[in-house]
């Protein structure tokens, strides 16, 4: 999995990341909403640059446990990261328990991937996605890294 650039609503999220693991972080305006029904619940992402891009995902509210050999799994279950700056290669590992998911039902998306990402991910304002997953989650730790050869 390749990360091109992670949007987070701290300044030092950002700067640590950039600084420190070389990645490609952006501070935006942020927020989430989670809305619970009867038997589903509608969770809402959005962030801002110069225009408000958001991504809704309707899904079951019973979370279920992670599934062997799953599209989920595969996923989600990468524990170590790897940059690379000034020609060398480090290694860094995030901590987290294994997560559990929800079934999602539906999903709607209003992003410029253009204006977010530039020119050549214009193609998906107007692909769906292959797949939309929604996890639990948890609080991660990364560890400090190590470079490697």
């Amino acid at each position: 999995m390749v990360f091109i650039k992670e949007i987070v609503p701290k300044p030092a999220l950002s700067f640590i990341a950039n600084a420190i693991y070389n990645e490609n972080y952006k501070t935006l305006p942020m927020k989430n909403a989670i809305a619970k029904k009867e038997h589903e619940m509608l969770v809402t992402y959005s962030w801002k640059d110069k225009t408000w891009h958001s991504m809704e995902i309707t899904a079951d509210l019973q979370v279920l446990p992670m599934e062997s050999d799953s599209e989920f799994e595969f996923i989600t279950e990468h524990y170590y990261g790897f940059t690379k700056n000034d020609n060398k290669t480090s290694e860094y590992e995030v901590c987290h328990p294994q997560w559990k998911y929800y079934l999602v039902k539906d999903h709607q998306l209003k992003i410029d991937f253009e204006r977010l990402y530039g020119k050549d991910f214009k193609f998906l304002n107007i692909q769906d996605p292959l797949s939309v997953m929604l996890a639990e989650g948890s609080e991660i730790k990364v560890k400090i890294k190590k470079y490697i050869v």
